[in-house]
């Protein structure tokens, strides 16, 4: 059962839209903060996972609100997407690693763990020089620039005219933020998954489904009966796409780095690549369906137009 909002959340879904906006700032910096020295001392990959997701969420408000907040020049989106590869090169690779270690290595005869050898110690190399990278933005003027811009602001925020206006009064532009354009994307469409284009596309509809998450989410309070289910199902999408997305680069990275062709170096590694992919692929096909279908898309985008239930 779907929890009640509680007496501070009513009171923000009373107020205006930009209020409630900037608590949602308020709570991802927090986050931020608190996981920095964790993410420093790199001990454990999680605290770099939840950074990672707590500064996309952060970027997600930014943009999803954009309209209702005058923020300071240091939250502008060029400089928020430049920390955000940062985070994203050191944490794919986490994933990647993880993907080897926890899945498939354990799967993987002797004669091919030993001719990985040089692909590991490569990936470590990799880390470690994309960990120096994003250490050094961590604790570099600009990224500690826009900490302290965001701070500054959330003491008296600032809103535009429509900022002031009431949040339930606008409920239905701010679903549409976060819905805006997901089910037009190439990638539904996708025949080959193993193109070129195709990954690229696939992974742009990743990036576009956690967007449309991620925006759902911050609205969750207003009807949370309705929004729960949805952010279930894209989910789900999300997940399938992410595996496809990890297992290409696995692939990509031993085309890279082995002499000869991986089928011949490692047949087994890659056998059970193309397996993983043709399952994460039927999956994706089954699951998607309904959004290439007026049905769905209709279901999807009526969250923006029906009243919540009382």
């Amino acid at each position: 059962m779907t929890a009640l909002p509680d007496a501070r959340s009513l009171s923000l879904l009373s107020g205006s839209g930009g209020a409630f906006a900037a608590d949602l700032i308020a709570v991802r910096l927090r986050r931020l903060v608190a996981l920095q020295s964790e993410v420093l001392a790199d001990h454990d990959p999680e605290p770099l996972h939840q950074m990672r997701v707590s500064f996309r969420r952060l970027r997600v408000v930014l943009e999803q609100f954009a309209p209702a907040l005058c923020l300071p020049e240091a939250a502008e989106p060029r400089r928020i997407a430049r920390v955000g590869r940062r985070l994203g090169l050191a944490r794919d690779l986490d994933v990647l690693r993880q993907r080897l270690d926890q899945q498939l290595v354990p799967l993987l005869p002797e004669r091919e763990l030993q001719l990985l050898k040089p692909l590991f110690k490569q990936l470590r190399r990799e880390r470690r020089l994309a960990f120096e990278e994003l250490s050094d933005c961590l604790q570099g003027r600009r990224y500690l620039k826009l900490l302290a811009g965001l701070q500054a602001w959330l003491k008296q925020p600032d809103y535009t005219a429509l900022g002031e206006e009431p949040l339930l009064a606008w409920r239905s532009e701010w679903l549409q933020a976060a819905l805006e354009g997901v089910t037009t994307l190439p990638g539904w469409w996708t025949v080959n998954p193993y193109a070129p284009e195709a990954t690229v596309e696939l992974h742009r509809l990743r990036r576009r489904l956690k967007r449309a998450r991620y925006g759902l989410s911050n609205l969750q309070a207003l009807d949370p009966e309705r929004i729960d289910g949805w952010l279930i199902r894209l989910r789900g999408l999300q997940a399938l796409l992410g595996d496809l997305n990890d297992l290409q680069l696995l692939d990509a990275a031993l085309h890279r780095q082995l002499d000869a062709s991986p089928d011949q170096v490692v047949p087994g590694l890659c056998s059970i690549i193309a397996e993983l992919r043709e399952q994460a692929w039927q999956q994706w096909l089954v699951q998607s369906q309904p959004f290439r279908g007026a049905s769905g898309r209709m279901e999807l985008h009526a969250l923006a137009l029906v009243s919540p239930s009382a």
